[in-house]
């Protein structure tokens, strides 16, 4: 099941929730360090805003708190309300919460929106928290998946399309991202720069089909074969070990803030 998601709409990102659950697994399952700094407690409501096909989500619901979670992707969406969940479908910068949640999560989501957008869904996320709530998430951070952005800027250069400016997704330093938070109005408690390479079971080319797709979908299937097979190439060396294994370059910015 494939569809337009709201969120990438600018970039043509779309999700395949099957796909996604083959090569994107580790999403929902490296997180630990970013929902111990959640700590949800049993009976608080908690927003999970990106929560794709609600993995996660769940897991936050097993706590014992209030979860709702948000996403823009009608796929993404209904897959996660096949796991009896409470799930709402908005755009992240249209949020139409006020004063609900206790807190505020997010993880691997932040990032697929362009600079441009991140005040307005800052201010929702605000606005949806009740006072002194907290806001607690995980997104790419600046250095992400450098190497593999690099390459696809090389391979997709003789066919004039800029990797960068079509997938539009946004890597902020830590001192970026503070002062959009402090704009909207929260009080940074922590925010921290977390290399983390990840490994791919399926590898770089699964990878690239499941999180690029928004750009590599401008080529005719013959230029697009080819252009995988090339940013592979080149990604050998850096990305893959003698025995065969892929990482990426994963490089994530943690932050918990909370609501004056």
């Amino acid at each position: 099941m494939s569809t337009q998601s709201p969120i990438a709409a600018s970039t043509g990102q779309t999700w395949n929730t099957e796909a996604y659950a083959a090569n994107g697994r580790f999403v929902a399952n490296l997180t630990s360090g970013v929902v111990d700094l959640l700590a949800p407690q049993p009976g608080e409501a908690i927003l999970d805003l990106g929560c794709g096909d609600g993995a996660l989500t769940e897991k936050l619901a097993a706590t014992g708190a209030i979860v709702t979670g948000v996403d823009s992707s009608a796929a993404m969406v209904a897959a996660a309300r096949l796991l009896k969940l409470n799930i709402d479908h908005h755009d992240a910068a249209n949020l139409p919460y006020e004063d609900q949640f206790d807190a505020v999560f997010s993880n691997a989501a932040l990032h697929w929106l362009p600079a441009a957008k991140q005040p307005n869904v800052l201010k929702g996320i605000y606005r949806a928290l009740k006072p002194g709530g907290r806001f607690v998430a995980e997104m790419g951070g600046q250095g992400n998946i450098a190497a593999i952005r690099t390459a696809l800027q090389t391979t997709l250069a003789p066919f004039h399309i800029d990797a960068e400016a079509t997938a539009e997704s946004f890597y902020p330093s830590p001192a970026v991202y503070r002062r959009l938070l402090e704009a909207a109005g929260f009080t940074v408690q922590s925010i921290d720069l977390i290399p983390r390479p990840t490994l791919l079971l399926n590898g770089m080319d699964s990878w690239l089909n499941t999180f690029r797709n928004g750009v590599l979908d401008q080529l005719a299937p013959i230029d697009r074969a080819t252009v995988l097979t090339q940013t592979v190439a080149l990604l050998k060396p850096v990305l893959c070990d003698a025995d065969g294994n892929w990482a990426a370059d994963y490089v994530r910015l943690r932050f918990h803030a909370t609501k004056n």
